[in-house]
């Protein structure tokens, strides 16, 4: 009961400040025009944002092979992208599932097929972290302290939870745990553990967020002017951003979460009706990424 409250409090609270900003900004969101070439730029934020996910698939591919599992990976990146659309269904565990079904009907350990599902969100919440930590500037002086080591703490834990030695412990014990509760004792689980940290994937995932900040990047730029030396500030504005939509549960997708925590951290330096409007377009360019990757791996599964 607490916990659905929890949800709509956290739901209605986000609601209410993007409701909030839009009236506070609405004259100044209407005047902004976006001529021929910063449609041009959108276009190029689109593709950009669907390299990220066909990239993040490939990393997908990585996990899986750190798993010891032998997998194609042009057929699971089209799997990754097929199911990624999924995340915007309530719930925003579908997607997932998609995945682990797939990976099951290719022959992979159920298991290794879990594992690797659980395992990517927590390389993307470290390469958030990493992001953030470095790019900081967004942070004011007065709380600056706190959030750093906050989000360094938090960092540290995603970190050692990826370690071989803490995660191959928790897989042996949940290995159990459902063996003593199978009906049939005969059949001993197949053991599952990573030989060495997932340092391939790390880097992998901190390209995905590169990519995703480089499409939001481009929104903005599609509507503004920017000079180089933001580039950190909106890196590492939009992880921070990216990461709380990863993990607020009740957000599928991160919608909603994404948009107001983007404003509340870069209004202060940009005009709020730019970066409004940049976060309404970035969901835009986004969810066009998605379902066009999708599409596209239909197609190529057809085709080829």
């Amino acid at each position: 009961m607490m916990k659905q409250i929890l949800r709509w409090l956290i739901l209605g609270g986000t609601l209410f400040f993007l409701a909030k900003a839009l009236k506070d900004n609405w004259q100044e969101v209407a005047t902004i025009h976006i001529d021929a070439v910063g449609w041009a730029i959108l276009l190029i934020a689109t593709g950009i944002t669907l390299l990220a996910h066909t990239w993040a698939g490939w990393v997908w591919v990585w996990v899986l092979q750190e798993l010891n599992q032998p997998v194609c990976s042009s057929e699971f990146i089209q799997v990754y992208l097929k199911t990624n659309i999924a995340k915007y269904l309530p719930g925003n565990i579908w997607h997932y599932y998609g995945r682990i079904m797939a990976a099951k009907n290719a022959n992979v350990s159920p298991g290794a097929a879990t594992l690797s599902v659980l395992l990517e969100p927590l390389l993307m919440a470290a390469a958030a972290l990493i992001i953030v930590l470095l790019g900081s500037q967004f942070i004011t002086a007065k709380t600056a302290l706190t959030l750093f080591i906050a989000q360094l703490v938090g960092l540290l834990g995603v970190l050692c939870v990826l370690h071989p030695r803490f995660l191959n412990k928790a897989t042996r014990l949940l290995q159990r745990m459902k063996a003593k509760k199978s009906a049939s004792n005969t059949l001993q689980p197949v053991p599952l553990s990573l030989e060495k940290y997932p340092l391939r994937p790390l880097l992998g995932e901190l390209g995905f967020l590169a990519l995703r900040g480089t499409g939001f990047i481009l929104t903005l730029f599609a509507l503004s002017p920017l000079n180089l030396s933001q580039i950190p500030l909106l890196l590492g504005g939009f992880s921070f951003a990216w990461l709380l939509g990863l993990v607020v549960p009740i957000a599928p997708g991160g919608l909603g979460v994404f948009e107001a925590t983007a404003i509340a951290l870069l209004q202060q330096h940009f005009p709020p009706a730019v970066i409004i409007s940049a976060t309404g377009l970035y969901r835009l360019v986004s969810i066009l990424a998605e379902t066009g990757g999708a599409g596209l791996a239909w197609l190529d599964e057809r085709l080829f």
